[in-house]
């Protein structure tokens, strides 16, 4: 953890602890294991979570009650090592995604006070960004375990339906409910999940998932909606163009997609007969105690009583619909990019127009869990004004640890702080349940070198580059003739009779391969070269009879050597005849 004496950013003041992010402190914490893979990490929990012998409020003084026993989540992070020091502040009954709604105060923004921090897991959130606690746990429903983390410059993990169990967790809607994770590096996110997760049968909707083990295609297509909304937020417009070249830099092809069916998916959660689920949620405690909810959850879940059975089936019908017509464009993209909130709004201005700013912060969250998808929200960059601003990953269910993967990937290739802290991401780390896939050595010596014509038939291969080098010293290099684009050809010769030449070394996924061979073309073949270091690797080799009428080139010692040098005469001839 970090002192909030030292959290600072862009040479502003330190930032002070909010204290109504906290509902509960523990005095002393609830202590983990002494081992575990957890051991000696701190968190909280947002206050619909029950903790035994602490006070469960859903930031409702009036429905407060004293839980006897621990959610299965906080067992099974305890017994994983992680001590627990309180509970978390949350827009009341976790209906919102702004975090102004609790009677214990509005949570402030981690950089900017003025602006309001997410929601509902709002409290869980701004204690991971600050650096009290090492990671926290939400829930997420309809977005509110992602807004929080792309506001406050976190990450925020919302695992597949059923992964994690919500035995002991108050519902909010129960069929769509997930227990999320905040933390400040993916791979941290990444190790609680595996400690959290596993098929509970006191929750029913809990699931026994088969997680993909494979990381995302190389050359992974990511879709990206063809209609998008900023809502006049020029800032956050700009943030999500450098977000998606940041996502084709790591490999990724953009692809545009119909989002009017996940659009009208999403408006079903708070606009159909959907929404009696919040009601059914705490129904009789509403019944009975209403005056004692605030506006505007009050008038939220009081819509639930007006719906019948037959609306509700209604609705549920044309959810199926429209995931039928969704599932259609998972056909084209392997994944779905979307900013985690679109714009920023202040405290004031939530406060003014709850409802519409509230939905305008759901536009890219609330249909995730109605269609059964998991997603990942990831720092993206700081804007211009301070603000943070974030992506969310979006994968099938059952893509967790690929969408963990790739996260991690990207929040690394940001070059971020860690929340407001200041503090450097980590170094990479291994995401559980990832199997890497199997790779293959392949020396490169001309046309396929970085920058020259024909590298991109490794980059679309996924392959990257691992270090320029050169082969052993028995070997003659000759620039072939009539062939375009221009190619050199490596020859093996008997020792004493070559040189050294330069080549880059690439790695390349070996289930690609084999399509790289096939577009080699003869005279070039490819066969195992020697390197200087004793080593050997496939690489580009070239037919004896390929030689007729080649250049010997090998006093050049490379191929980009020649070409400088082709280069040079054509300036001097040139100039010597303007």
């Amino acid at each position: 953890m970090v002192h909030l004496s030292t959290i600072a950013h862009d040479c502003q003041a330190p930032v002070a602890a909010a204290p109504q992010a906290w509902i509960s402190r523990f005095e002393p914490a609830l202590p983990g294991t002494s081992s575990g893979p957890l051991a000696g990490l701190h968190f909280a929990v947002k206050d619909n979570i029950d903790a035994a012998g602490q006070r469960t409020t859903a930031a409702c003084a009036a429905f407060a009650y004293e839980p006897s026993g621990h959610s299965t989540v906080v067992h099974k992070l305890l017994a994983s090592g992680a001590s627990l020091l309180g509970k978390t502040n949350l827009d009341q009954f976790a209906c919102g995604l702004n975090g102004t709604r609790s009677p214990w105060g509005a949570v402030p923004n981690a950089f900017n006070p003025l602006f309001v921090s997410g929601g509902s897991s709002s409290g869980s959130a701004y204690v991971v960004a600050t650096g009290q606690v090492d990671f926290s746990l939400g829930t997420d429903t309809a977005g509110s375990g992602r807004v929080p983390a792309g506001l406050n410059n976190i990450v925020g993990l919302k695992p597949s339906k059923g992964l994690i169990s919500a035995c002991g967790v108050l519902p909010a809607a129960q069929s769509v409910d997930c227990v999320s994770i905040f933390a400040r590096s993916v791979g941290l996110a990444a190790q609680v999940l595996d400690a959290a997760r596993g098929y509970d049968p006191q929750d029913p909707y809990s699931r026994e998932l088969e997680l993909a083990t494979q990381p995302f295609p190389a050359s992974f297509r990511f879709g990206i909606p063809d209609q998008l909304e900023f809502y006049g937020d020029a800032q956050a417009e700009a943030a999500f163009k450098e977000a998606r070249d940041r996502l084709c830099s790591l490999g990724g092809v953009e692809v545009r997609i119909p989002f009017e069916s996940f659009a009208e998916a999403a408006a079903l959660l708070y606009e159909s007969a959907l929404v009696a689920e919040r009601y059914a949620a705490i129904r009789e405690f509403f019944d009975t105690h209403e005056d004692q909810v605030m506006e505007p959850v009050r008038s939220i879940i009081g819509k639930g009583r007006h719906y019948s059975a037959a609306d509700l089936y209604a609705a549920q019908t044309q959810l199926r619909a429209l995931g039928q017509r969704a599932a259609k464009a998972w056909k084209s993209m392997d994944l779905l990019c979307v900013p985690t909130a679109p714009t920023h709004y202040t405290i004031a201005q939530m406060q003014a127009d709850p409802v519409v700013l509230n939905r305008n912060l759901g536009a890219y969250t609330n249909f995730v869990n109605l269609l059964d998808y998991a997603a990942l929200s990831v720092p993206s960059s700081i804007r211009p004004d301070g603000l943070p601003f974030g992506i969310t990953l979006i994968g099938p269910c059952g893509s967790d640890w690929q969408l963990a993967e790739l996260g991690q990937r990207y929040h690394l290739a940001t070059g971020l702080t860690q929340g407001v802290t200041g503090e450097p991401l980590p170094a990479e780390q291994p995401i559980p349940g990832i199997r890497p896939a199997a790779m293959v050595k392949v020396a490169v010596v001309g046309a396929h070198l970085s920058g020259m014509p024909l590298n991109s038939q490794l980059t679309e291969r996924g392959a990257r580059l691992l270090v320029a080098t050169e082969t052993a010293s028995n070997y003659r290099f000759y620039a072939l003739a009539d062939t375009v684009p221009p190619k050199p050809g490596l020859l093996r010769v008997a020792e004493g009779e070559g040189a050294c030449i330069q080549i880059e070394l690439w790695e390349m996924p070996i289930e690609h391969y084999g399509s790289f061979v096939a577009l080699v073309p003869a005279p070039l073949s490819i066969g195992t070269l020697k390197l200087a270091d004793g080593s050997s690797v496939q690489g580009f080799l070239c037919e004896p009879q390929a030689l007729q009428g080649a250049q010997d080139i090998t006093q050049f010692g490379g191929w980009r050597a020649y070409l400088a040098s082709r280069q040079g005469s054509v300036a001097s001839t040139t100039f010597s005849h303007p």
